[in-house]
């Protein structure tokens, strides 16, 4: 009985040094990077896999080489029916652990998508809409077909939608990425008009967007877009036309061919700021945050024209009378030397 007892004692240690052997073994492997990833890779978890059906697959491209040890540490920590679908990306030194803890999180990888400052509305639609991760759901519809399918019917779709860089995993969709940048917009737009200083010339937060579009179209330099505000401030307040070719080129639509002409300044649109007092009717462009700033916070000055330098800098002259702005436009034909239409405000 003495014996029996031993053998059991013997056995029962040596099945528990067996198991701790192997739970050693098991930690040590789950803890060592991917034998067979040697370079980043993307892998996508179809929707509705099963765990066994995803640890054959890392198997077959040659990641996973103990996938009965990454199976049986996925059950025992509850984790075996909590992978999400989705597109993740494998670097070298991934540990089978840290793999299965991302595919648990859904730490899928973002693809991202980039629209810049000033761009219209149609050119921010089809660039996303020609993303190639992105699901089109808003393909030809009307302006206002599109705005109804995003909740936001009888609004124009210019100036609503916040210029940045969007970061979206695989099978994002078109109207998905538009209700994340309005969202942004009217987030951005309430926190600018909230500091808006007293006194503007401006009813609603909606026409600060509008003077911000013309700020954004007018110049890309940072010291010149609270000035240029200003400019178009003291118009406002006075009455005096704004007279800004870029609104001026949104109203002319495709038939702008990239020269502004005088006959193009006296053909009356909704946007032309030369027959038409006071703001255009929508937003031109799509605006970042710092124009949003200088349409609510513009620059107290008493200047009231503007005209590029014609040296290509993207900069201008300012003045406070029109005799100096002549002047202006004057040093602004000599540095164009005749190269292109006069553009004058």
């Amino acid at each position: 009985m003495k014996r029996l007892r031993l053998r059991v004692a013997l056995v029962a240690i040596l099945l528990v040094a067996a198991w701790l052997g192997l739970r050693q073994y098991e930690e040590s492997w789950l803890a060592a990077p991917l034998a067979g990833l040697q370079q980043p890779v993307v892998f996508r978890l179809p929707a509705g896999a099963s765990l066994t059906a995803v640890a054959d697959s890392l198997e077959e491209s040659g990641w996973l080489d103990r996938k009965w040890i990454w199976i049986h540490h996925a059950k025992r920590t509850g984790a075996s029916t909590s992978i999400k679908a989705g597109e993740y990306l494998l670097r070298p030194g991934t540990t089978p652990a840290a793999l299965l803890r991302n595919f648990v999180e859904g730490s899928v990888l973002l693809h991202t998508l980039t629209i810049p400052e000033g761009w219209t509305f149609r050119q921010a639609l089809a660039a996303i809409q020609a993303h190639p991760v992105v699901v089109v759901e808003l393909a030809d519809l009307s302006p206002d077909e599109l705005m109804k399918r995003l909740g936001l019917a009888g609004h124009h779709p210019e100036g609503l939608f916040f210029p940045d860089t969007y970061r979206f995993p695989r099978g994002t969709t078109d109207r998905e990425l538009l209700l994340q940048a309005h969202a942004r917009l009217e987030a951005e737009l309430a926190a600018a008009w909230d500091r808006r200083i007293a006194g503007l010339p401006l009813s609603t937060s909606y026409e600060a967007l509008i003077l911000a579009s013309l700020v954004e179209k007018e110049t890309g330099e940072p010291d010149e877009r609270p000035l240029i505000a200003g400019v178009f401030i003291n118009r406002l307040r006075i009455g005096m036309r704004l007279q800004t070719d870029p609104s001026v080129i949104y109203g002319m639509g495709d038939s702008f061919d990239g020269d502004l002409r005088r006959r193009d300044l006296q053909d009356d649109t909704p946007y032309n700021s030369y027959t038409r007092a006071g703001l255009p009717p929508t937003p031109i462009a799509m605006v970042g945050r710092a124009a949003l700033e200088a349409a609510v916070r513009p620059a107290k000055t008493d200047v009231l024209y503007f005209v590029a330098t014609g040296k290509g800098d993207g900069r201008h002259y300012f003045s406070t009378s029109l005799v100096a702005h002549n002047a202006n436009v004057a040093r602004h034909l000599a540095n164009l030397r005749g190269g292109s239409p006069l553009q004058v405000r």
